[in-house]
């Protein structure tokens, strides 16, 4: 039986990723709290497991006493000298319980709080996973796509979570088995648990993943500078070389555009601009309102990070954007309020 035992906690801590010394630790607990009412309510039940040997031991420690006045925790001289022939009063003799002697109350017991344990294990693991990828990309597994709601819940590691449907990108249909890419935008704790905000529509997932395409990022070479996104639709990334020898945007783009092609096939077919960073506010405004042609980037003379934009009359609708989108996403990737007018209205 033992042999069987210690299989099951190694079979436990291979499948489920528990330590199996966490799980002796809660069989011994669970032991000892089922036989300590039977021996005096008191510390003095011990459970030895030693996982080399595959041995369990449980035993309690008498006390030896020369007048009983607890019967479940003192004995006698003589009924010491039973079990010990070198026992004295004032010691302690080493009885073994026979597992029978446990009772079903003590399995039943065991059994409960090593089920508990358990899930209290699976659960730090969890928090672990989530805590350890916080604002990164990881690759999820569909379990399963709830039909009433939409929400997908998803495995990560050893820990699921849900992707609500507002977190998905507009249209996509996912299915069970299906991997994908989330991002793992925070964490919160309550009640020893974690709980991730899971996101495919986080502007964090498209920095990570040019993080992860584009080694000249993670190099440092090329910096992301700023990220603003319209998920499903358009995303505008700001990107900075320092080298001179290293066009930022022609490594994010990367031979014959596999890199950005690998990005936008995971956001599934989601517009991707690439925008270089200028220190020149002008410059860089002018960059972020691409691909529309800009004439000319006024900006406020009091300090206020606002602009006019001057545009070719046949570029203003290209500038603006499809209900305003371009100069929208522009405007939150450098951080200016960005007014566009046409030529014909430049001194209005």
């Amino acid at each position: 039986m033992n042999k069987e035992f210690f299989e099951a906690v190694q079979m436990l801590e291979s499948e489920k990723g528990i330590s199996s010394q966490y799980i002796f630790e809660k069989i011994q607990a669970a032991i000892i709290s089922a036989t300590k009412n039977t021996y005096g309510n008191r510390d003095n039940v011990v459970v030895d497991i030693d996982p080399e040997k595959q041995t369990m031991n449980v035993y309690v420690k008498i006390a030896v006493v020369e007048e009983v006045e607890e019967p479940a925790a003192e004995m006698t001289l003589e009924e010491a000298r039973n079990y010990d022939a070198n026992a004295q009063v004032g010691s302690f003799v080493e009885i073994t319980l026979e597992p029978k002697k446990f009772g079903r109350i003590v399995a039943q017991t065991a059994k409960s709080v090593i089920r508990q344990g358990i899930r209290e294990a699976e659960r730090e693991l969890a928090n672990q996973e989530f805590q350890n990828r916080h604002q990164e990309v990881v690759t999820a597994k569909i379990n399963i796509v709830y039909p009433d709601t939409g929400d997908a819940q998803i495995e990560i590691g050893r820990a699921t979570a849900i992707l609500p449907k507002s977190e998905q990108l507009p249209g996509e249909k996912l299915t069970a088995g299906q991997l994908i890419k989330v991002y793992v935008a925070s964490t919160t704790s309550e009640s020893g648990t974690s709980y991730a905000h899971i996101s495919r529509k986080h502007p964090g997932l498209v920095k990570r993943l040019f993080e992860t395409e584009v080694p000249e990022i993670y190099d440092g070479t090329v910096e992301i500078i700023s990220v603003s996104r319209e998920a499903g639709s358009r995303t505008k990334i700001a990107v900075n070389s320092h080298d001179e020898n290293v066009d930022a945007v022609g490594a994010c783009i990367g031979p014959r555009g596999q890199r950005v092609s690998n990005i936008v096939d995971i956001l599934c077919g989601e517009k991707i601009d690439i925008v270089r960073y200028n220190e020149d506010p002008a410059q860089y405004i002018s960059a972020a309102l691409a691909p529309a042609e800009v004439l000319s980037v006024i900006t406020d003379e009091n300090g206020a990070k606002s602009c006019r934009v001057i545009v070719p009359d046949s570029q203003l609708s290209l500038a603006i954007g499809n209900k305003g989108q371009n100069v929208r996403l522009a405007a939150k990737l450098t951080g200016w309020k960005i007014d566009i007018k046409p030529l014909s209205q430049a001194n209005d």
